[in-house]
């Protein structure tokens, strides 16, 4: 079953919103791929995850405002084996009752993020990932 408004069926979802990494697919000025590990949340159809504000991922943005995220998990068995791939148009989050509610969804899932890597206004950016279409596989 498909969530309303959602590209994702519940079980794909779940997938999506128990995964403790995804990799971020940008692309940089001169067309070659960038992808990097992120640690995201879904909150019903947009992706969020933080970033530092001077990464290259916020520069490939910047320049080319679309994503990809790919979650997975391998197995032997490769009949279990299962991907969700988003596509999606990012923007930034800087400040503001945004930031921090969604830094609050972040510090809930990843408790390590608030001593390890803390998320300021001054230094991080937030990056909402609005999920447009999805491909999976393995559901």
């Amino acid at each position: 079953m498909t969530l309303s408004g959602s590209p994702l069926s519940g079980a794909e979802t779940e997938f999506v919103a128990a995964a403790r990494v995804g990799h971020l697919a940008t692309t940089r000025r001169d067309g070659t791929p960038h992808v990097v590990p992120i640690s995201p949340v879904l909150d019903l159809d947009r992706l969020v995850f933080a970033t530092e504000i001077d990464t290259v991922k916020v520069q490939n943005i910047r320049d080319n405002p679309f994503v990809a995220v790919c979650f997975d998990s391998y197995d032997e068995d490769w009949s279990l084996l299962k991907q969700v791939l988003l596509y999606g148009a990012p923007y930034f989050i800087e400040t503001g009752m945004e930031f921090v509610r969604d830094r609050n969804l972040l510090y809930e899932k990843y408790p390590q993020y608030e001593t390890s890597s803390p998320i300021e206004e001054a230094t991080s950016l937030i990056v909402e990932v609005e999920i447009e279409r999805a491909s999976t596989w393995g559901f």
